[in-house]
């Protein structure tokens, strides 16, 4: 039996950072409050909320990459919408996303 290429290729898809509207950030400090203190990748920290689609299913800890989408009107914070998981930071890195996160970092 062999497998349709349906099958062989069944990939999760995940979101991109696109630098206009959304950045990969680290978390740095969970302050409470559904509120989170992080680094993004244009060497700003921010101060990011986790929506509450987000605070019961998904947890977060400091070190998690996560994409933040700045406010408009309010530059220094943002929405954390998506954290990656282990297998999706493996695609990130083979595609070269991490390496300017990790260059900002040390």
């Amino acid at each position: 039996m062999s497998k349709t290429p349906d099958e062989t290729e069944k990939t999760e898809e995940f979101p991109l950072p696109d630098n206009q509207t959304t950045l990969l950030c680290i978390i740095q400090q969970l302050l409470g409050f559904d509120r989170a203190r992080v680094y993004c990748s244009d060497g700003k920290i921010r101060l990011c909320r986790i929506p509450g689609k987000f605070k019961k299913r998904m947890w977060m800890k400091v070190g998690d990459v996560v994409l933040v989408a700045p406010w408009d009107f309010q530059p220094e914070r943002g929405d954390i919408i998506y954290r990656y998981t282990s297998n999706e930071l493996q695609k990130l890195e083979k595609k070269g996303l991490l390496k300017e996160l990790k260059d900002l970092l040390g």
